[in-house]
């Protein structure tokens, strides 16, 4: 069996509520047959006001999905912790925890959009400061014992199944990220190839004894699309992969690092860049076969991708790739 991850973000360009409300339904299904075809998990991620309305509300998306599958895992990647009452979402987190066995994974991150900070009345130049406080509170909830928030001794309930928590860590690519894990004794998920970063960390957790572990995308991370004809696929389509693109690099600056920053300007320059890719059913026999460890990254309703189109993709998986894998 290959390695696949499903990515979901709802993106929905000139929003429109009935075409959302099919996405979000389609969402549903798509993370039903990746529980049914073995897949590693379903990925979410956190962003807000978005024009084309690009999942901001991560945390309920994932109850929904792991309610309706048996397996597969969820990872937020990120969930903008600073952005949220921690006390609130250590609860959520703790009853999605309980709902699903254990199978909700959680990247907190800081966040790059100074917007996002404003219109949630959060103070973007304390965010390092809020995220401590955010962080050692949800460890302190999660515990189900009382402790000290704010200054009053406050208590949280149920204590999530998962012991000591539900798996979560720190997202980022700075050196105060990692020492940020390291103070807290988690691991950290990198969210482009910062080898160097994993160092440090590695390097301090030999000084302070801290028991997380790093992970990181590979350096030749791609999104995949199976079509039968590659070219056809993205002269009809190539946009919506563009769009998706294109805003990610709008909101990003330059010390912004990520596996997923792509600098293309056209349709043609994504394409060569190779970050998404649209393979055929036998190169995908061929990539799967040359390598048991691949993985592939499907990305199926990108960019406000049709939900039709999109199922093709996962069709070609079960019909002509699987049963020659």
């Amino acid at each position: 069996m290959a390695n696949a991850v499903l990515r979901l973000n709802f993106v929905q360009p000139d929003i429109d509520a009935k075409q959302l409300s099919a996405r979000y339904k389609a969402g549903l299904e798509m993370a039903r047959f990746a529980d049914k075809h073995g897949f590693m998990s379903v990925t979410l991620e956190e962003h807000h006001g978005a024009d084309d309305g690009w999942s901001p509300a991560p945390l309920a998306t994932a109850a929904a999905i792991l309610a309706s599958t048996e397996r597969v895992g969820v990872m937020l990647m990120a969930l903008l912790v600073p952005l949220h009452d921690p006390l609130r979402i250590a609860e959520d987190i703790a009853v999605i925890d309980l709902l699903s066995g254990g199978r909700l994974m959680v990247v907190g991150g800081l966040g790059y959009r100074p917007e996002e900070y404003a219109a949630h009345q959060k103070d973007w130049k304390g965010r390092g400061k809020l995220m401590d406080e955010c962080v050692a509170a949800l460890l302190g909830a999660w515990t189900g014992e009382p402790f000290e928030y704010r200054g009053e001794t406050v208590k949280v309930t149920p204590a999530p199944l998962t012991k000591p928590h539900p798996p979560f860590f720190i997202g980022g690519t700075s050196k105060p990220s990692v020492r940020r894990a390291i103070k807290f004794n988690l691991p950290i998920f990198f969210a482009a190839p910062v080898p160097e970063l994993k160092a440090y960390y590695e390097e301090l957790q030999a000084e302070t004894g801290a028991q997380g572990f790093a992970m990181m995308p590979e350096g030749n991370f791609s999104h995949h699309w199976i079509a039968e004809d590659p070219d056809k696929a993205w002269a009809e389509f190539g946009h919506h992969l563009f769009h998706e693109a294109w805003t990610y690099h709008s909101w990003q600056t330059d010390d912004i690092k990520s596996a997923v920053h792509s600098s293309a300007t056209t349709v043609e320059e994504l394409r060569a860049e190779g970050m998404y890719t649209i393979i055929t059913p036998d190169e995908a026999i061929a990539l799967a076969k040359a390598d048991p460890a691949f993985m592939f990254n499907f990305h199926p309703m990108v960019g406000g991708m049709p939900i039709d189109t999109a199922w093709e993709t996962l069709q070609l998986w079960e019909d002509k790739v699987l049963p020659n894998i």
